[in-house]
């Protein structure tokens, strides 16, 4: 499953630089997340590093794109081929 960004979002700057594949970007009022680029940092990470540094706690679980672990491993391979 992607991860989404939501409007307590305070645009601090601190996730876009974390994401190891890029799937975080500047949207027209937030940040917001690629989910064809999200992993949730499988294959990078443990944990989702967005999550890890967000001081708002404003990213969670993106239920519009449901994906399971090895889905999100598999986007990985295929984003890092």
């Amino acid at each position: 499953m992607a991860l989404k960004i939501d409007e307590e979002c305070i645009n601090c700057d601190v996730c876009e630089p974390e994401c190891p594949n890029g799937a975080i970007y500047q949207g027209e009022e937030i940040y917001e997340i690629n989910p064809d680029l999200c992993t949730e940092c499988v294959g990078h990470h443990d944990l989702p590093q967005c999550i890890e540094v967000c001081p708002v706690d404003c990213i969670d679980k993106d239920a519009a794109n449901a994906e399971d672990h090895e889905t999100l491993f598999q986007k990985y391979v295929k984003l890092t081929a």
